[in-house]
């Protein structure tokens, strides 16, 4: 923390367009990872976009949100969805699970992806089973295409001055997945 706070009071004093935060989410505790966003994007200007590194589950990007984080990359959509992770609003899941061998409905009715309009969770499944390289094609386009759209409900939110209702909202109904689970599938 200490160096962190060196690192940001030095950095401002040059008066950059904007601030990055990195050095996290490599590993460490999730609850440490945000105590150490926290605490240091409150030594950043509030004008200045403030930029987190290799942070990306949905979860974690509310929770960035929330703390005032402006920016965001991580290959985390792309990684775990090569791993068969399936991101939806009610949670992460794992498609190679045999439970979703007889699921024909998409992955979200709602989902206006290309996966979600033309494929079925048995059908992806079934790509994953065969280890087929559809899958991970097919799977790719609907975890960004998640995340697009959790932006935009994160932007519109902030917008309508309803953020902490959608934040409430979003983390209420969103499973997240347990350590061991989240590790494995990064």
């Amino acid at each position: 923390p200490e160096l962190r706070r060196k690192s940001a009071s030095f950095l401002t004093s040059l008066g950059f367009a904007g601030y990055a935060i990195g050095g996290l989410s490599l590993g460490e505790p999730k609850a440490l990872t945000q105590a150490m966003v926290e605490e240091t994007v409150a030594l950043l200007p509030e004008d200045k976009p403030r930029y987190l590194m290799g942070v990306g589950s949905p979860e974690d990007i509310v929770k960035g949100v929330d703390r005032g984080v402006d920016i965001f990359d991580s290959a985390f959509p792309t990684q775990i969805a090569r791993k068969g992770a399936i991101l939806t609003w009610r949670g992460r899941f794992n498609i190679r699970n045999s439970t979703y061998s007889q699921v024909g409905d998409p992955i979200d009715p709602d989902c206006d992806c290309y996966t979600c309009r033309n494929f079925s969770v048995a059908y992806l499944h079934h790509l994953f089973r065969c280890e087929e390289l559809l899958a991970y094609r097919l799977t790719t386009l609907h975890s960004l295409s998640f995340m697009n759209n959790l932006m935009n409900k994160i932007r519109g939110a902030i917008i309508n001055g309803t953020f902490n209702s959608f934040r409430d909202s979003f983390l209420a109904n969103y499973r997240s997945s347990d350590e061991k689970l989240r590790l494995t599938q990064r």
